[in-house]
């Protein structure tokens, strides 16, 4: 088998940002802490999140959004203003927040981009992840970027389309069994999972099982080799 073109996932997969997001909740949780027990802040901030993703989509900014929503219901509709600015300021930090690639990314890419097209395949606010991997210093051995609304069969045979030689000929890998693999492999593609210590539910999915298109790594040092026997 031929493989012409490797697809990345961007957050928890060559940089943190799982981690990001947790801390924040944590400090949402300190802020809220006169206003709602733990359990009752949690389940809101879910329930919110999950019916603005459609409205604002995936990243820091919609989070925050959905950190002040939750934060006008549980009070009401009478949250403090203070509450609401540190609210906006802990939302402020996360965009500013460093970007440093995880253990193995740059020479695994550095790698794999000697011998495929790369392709950097993310969901998330088109400027806040075009600044992510400026700052990671990874953009150069990109051949491509699509920042994407979602990730389904569709989106990946239209971008390994664009980008290469078709899916059949190209490899995904990402931290995602939701948004990275599965849509992936339905699409015809090769599917690499190399999990994150923490996963967002919301992109938590079964394994494909036995599937001849699929692995999981255990960190993305292994990708080249993988990619290599294929």
């Amino acid at each position: 088998m031929r493989i012409t073109t490797v697809g990345l996932d961007a957050d928890d997969t060559l940089w943190h940002n799982e981690t990001i997001f947790r801390l924040t909740q944590d400090r949402l949780r300190e802020l809220m802490a006169d206003f709602a027990p733990v359990e009752t802040l949690n389940a809101k901030l879910a329930e919110v999140e999950t019916r603005n993703l459609r409205l604002y989509g995936y990243g820091v900014k919609g989070f925050t959004l959905s950190m002040i929503e939750t934060a006008m219901e549980l009070t009401g509709n009478a949250a403090p203003g203070r509450l609401i600015a540190d609210i906006l300021a802990a939302g402020r930090e996360m965009l500013s927040e460093p970007v440093e690639p995880l253990p193995g990314v740059e020479h695994a890419l550095a790698e794999l981009s000697q011998a495929y097209r790369l392709v950097l395949i993310t969901k998330g606010d088109l400027l806040h992840q075009e600044q992510k991997l400026a700052a990671s210093g990874l953009g150069d051995l990109f051949a491509a970027v699509e920042i994407v609304s979602e990730k389904d069969a569709s989106t990946y045979v239209r971008v390994f389309e664009r980008h290469g030689t078709g899916a059949a000929e190209a490899v995904m890998c990402g931290n995602s069994m939701r948004s990275d693999i599965l849509p992936a492999l339905e699409a015809g593609a090769w599917g690499a999972y190399v999990p994150y210590h923490i996963t967002w539910a919301h992109e938590v999915a079964e394994p494909p099982g036995a599937h001849d298109r699929f692995v999981e790594l255990e960190r993305i040092s292994e990708l080249p080799a993988w990619v290599r026997g294929l």
